[in-house]
């Protein structure tokens, strides 16, 4: 037995995997917001930091020039407005570093040992901003500068700018690692509950792949609920799918039943049908065997020839029908309906003297059209005949052809007692009978119930339509065949309109 599919770790997995999916697209987010904002802020800061280096700088080379036969003098750093930490340095023409120091809080300058000068070593006097280690001293932006062969080195410390950009990155973390977290278990809540209708649709669709479709139970099937059928979101519109997708498998099992009924009926009637002249061959045949008289004998062979025809003819519309349903083709060819009709009336006549026929012919373009001919007779020559054995001696049958633009129509109507309103929806379908409704001639045959389910197949195969309309009094079968291409909308050569007794 197999199992009904899982859908819970499904429905889990697409929630982590959304879930996830805005997560890392959060994050992506937040960092480059962080990562942009501690550059934006550094630029800025560094900016700031190298416009007060270059006037410290400026500012030294001021105070050099007081005395510029004194290569190696710092002494301005001894004067009051520069900042604590500040170093200076005097260079020669080559580069190389004469003295430095640093301004010391509350205290005189500090001459910078030998390691420290070393590490402002290389910096041209362009005025170019640069970054150096100090030992003992810590992270410097420095530049250097010429003025008429003066050339001090000044910089400033760069501990603030990095501490107040660590602690914007901090705080940018903290604050992102929240708000991730906060948004995290916002968007969590939100996927579920966007995800719930998609929950319920797989539900109803597991609780119908259980149902027992194989045997033919297709009656209250689960549906998704009307809430999450909205066409405004994707889920409704899986949901509304579903539903239609259900409509129409529930559709097709019911009509695969019906099917199904209609042929144990159809094989039920026909074993009926073909079981009465076999027993009536049986029983003559076993008369005839007994050694009965001349003329008892001559009966006897003829009901066997009489049940042999019925039960021929009862084969041959089976076969008929058979053919039909299966799609074979017909023979096809030019046919005139007017003479076809004529003929098929006669015919009627001949068989039930006892009815008056009329033959109509409303013309006003050849009643041409493309078919086969031998079968399109076997219609007329069933409808005739359904109203000759339905209807009660007496009884005027009109056969007519009409012409229009498109189609070329047949028409077969009696003034008999008509056709009960319950049994008129099934009139064309096999084995129908109407012989509790509309009496018979008293010395008719009783039919098959095949002839207007044969008529209406052939006239399916020709791309035409059968109808049937009854009330007391009047009972007309309609027959719609498509007008020969070459003849559609052309005046009748025969401009035949009129009624007369066939």
């Amino acid at each position: 037995m197999t199992a009904a599919p899982r859908t819970r770790p499904r429905s889990r997995s697409l929630r982590t995997r959304m879930l996830v999916f805005v997560t890392a697209t959060l994050v992506a987010v937040c960092s480059a917001m962080a990562l942009t904002t501690a550059f934006a802020q550094r630029a800025y800061l560094m900016g700031h930091l190298d416009d007060r280096v270059s006037e410290a700088a400026e500012h030294s080379v001021g105070g050099a020039a007081l005395h510029p036969e004194r290569t190696a003098d710092l002494s301005f750093l001894g004067e009051n407005g520069h900042p604590a930490g500040m170093l200076a340095a005097r260079l020669d023409t080559d580069g190389t570093i004469l003295s430095a120091a640093v301004v010391s809080q509350d205290a005189p300058p500090r001459t910078l040992t030998s390691a420290q000068r070393t590490a402002l070593r290389g910096i041209t006097a362009d005025g170019s901003a640069h970054t150096r280690t100090v030992p003992g001293l810590g992270t410097y932006r420095v530049t250097a500068l010429d003025a008429d062969g003066i050339r001090v080195l000044t910089g400033l410390p760069m501990d603030d700018v990095l501490d107040t950009i660590g602690g914007l990155v901090e705080v940018e973390a903290v604050a992102g690692g929240v708000g991730l977290a906060v948004a995290g278990c916002v968007c969590a809540v939100v996927i579920r509950r966007q995800l719930r209708p998609l929950g319920r649709v797989a539900a109803t669709a597991v609780e119908v792949s259980r149902a027992p479709l194989g045997r033919g139970e297709v009656t209250g099937l689960a549906r998704v609920p009307e809430r999450d059928t909205d066409p405004g979101t994707e889920a409704g519109q899986v949901g509304a799918a579903l539903n239609r997708m259900i409509d129409h498998v529930e559709a097709s099992l019911a009509e695969r039943r019906r099917g199904e009924e209609r042929m144990r009926r159809f094989l039920s009637d026909a074993g009926h049908e073909l079981r009465t002249p076999l027993a009536s061959i049986a029983g003559y045949a076993e008369l005839m065997n007994r050694g009965a008289g001349r003329i008892e004998s001559v009966l006897a062979w003829r009901r066997v020839s009489a049940e042999s025809a019925r039960m021929t003819g009862l084969v041959e519309d089976l076969l008929l029908l058979a053919r039909l349903d299966e799609g074979r083709p017909l023979h096809s060819a030019e046919v005139d309906l007017a003479p076809l009709v004529a003929e098929a009336v006669w015919d009627a006549r001949a068989a039930g003297g006892d009815h008056v026929w009329q033959l109509e012919l409303r013309l006003d373009a050849p009643a041409l059209v493309v078919g086969d001919e031998a079968r399109l007779r076997q219609v007329v020559a069933n409808l005739l005949a359904n109203a000759r054995v339905h209807t009660p001696v007496g009884t005027t049958v009109v056969a007519s052809v009409e012409s229009t633009d498109t189609h070329r129509v047949i028409r077969v109507r009696d003034n008999g007692p008509g056709i009960p309103p319950d049994l008129l929806p099934s009139v064309f379908e096999r084995f129908t009978r109407a012989d509790a409704s509309r009496a018979r001639s008293s010395d008719a045959e009783g039919g098959s119930g095949l002839g207007l389910a044969v008529a209406a197949a052939i006239t399916t195969a020709h791309d035409g339509r059968i109808d049937a309309t009854s009330a007391p009094g009047r009972t007309e079968f309609t027959v719609r065949l498509p007008a020969a291409p070459e003849t559609a909308g052309l005046p009748s050569p025969l401009a035949c309109r009129g009624t007369a007794p066939a």
